[in-house]
């Protein structure tokens, strides 16, 4: 069994709950009230500026030609590419780049982030890949499974779930899990306990992010 199944079987039942999240259902079946997304679409933008922070630490500590190529080309990808579609995107919701740009980023999601800047820098590459495994995999294992069923009403939800699922984002998250994989072989027990410990802390984490987009979130004080 690849180190990737553990993985996955380790946090199996944190994913399950973000299949049964009532933001992803509204996804699924096009219910989701619009201001809901529209939070997911702010911060998500903003989670994709940390987001790319992690793809320079891992050009700059790969051990490989070809690996520090891929993170680099994502890299620039995710920054001149996938960027741009996301303020075009966010422009079918009413959102303009000034309103993306202007987001706070909430309490979770500067958490998140936070955790996932401090793995890059302060750990080594099975870490990092760890630890940015599961959002790259969790969107892809979510939208396939969503685009089992009918597709939803809204039409801005459909092309959600047909981007997520398409076989670019496939392709991407399987050379992620080769390079899981590649980097886990001949690790030691308590190594391989921390990069399971990295991987399920940042599946909470994308369940979490679910839970902040449907109910919003603020600072207390």
């Amino acid at each position: 069994m690849a180190f990737t199944d553990e993985l996955y079987a380790a946090a199996r039942p944190i994913w399950d709950k973000q299949l049964e999240h009532p933001f992803v259902e509204g996804i699924a079946n096009g219910s989701l009230e619009e201001e809901r997304f529209k939070r997911w679409v702010l911060q998500d933008y903003r989670y994709l500026i940390e987001f790319s922070r992690i793809f320079a630490w891992a050009a700059a500590k790969a051990d490989r030609l070809e690996s520090m190529s891929w993170y680099a080309a994502v890299l620039n990808l995710t920054l001149n590419t996938e960027m741009e579609l996301h303020r075009q995107y966010a422009a079918r919701f009413g959102l303009t780049p000034e309103d993306l740009e202007a987001e706070p980023l909430w309490p979770t999601n500067r958490a998140y982030t936070d955790f996932l800047v401090r793995t890059a820098a302060d750990g080594d590459m099975a870490d990092l890949v760890a630890a940015l495994l599961p959002c790259a995999w969790g969107y892809v294992h979510i939208a396939r499974e969503l685009a089992k069923r009918e597709p939803p009403g809204d039409q801005r939800y459909a092309d959600w779930i047909q981007q997520y699922a398409s076989e670019e984002f496939a392709q991407a998250v399987d050379w992620l899990k080769g390079e899981m994989n590649r980097l886990a072989e001949g690790a030691t027990p308590e190594k391989k306990k921390r990069l399971t410990e990295l991987f399920v802390l940042s599946s909470r984490y994308e369940w979490q992010f679910w839970e902040t987009c449907w109910k919003g979130e603020e600072w207390p004080v």
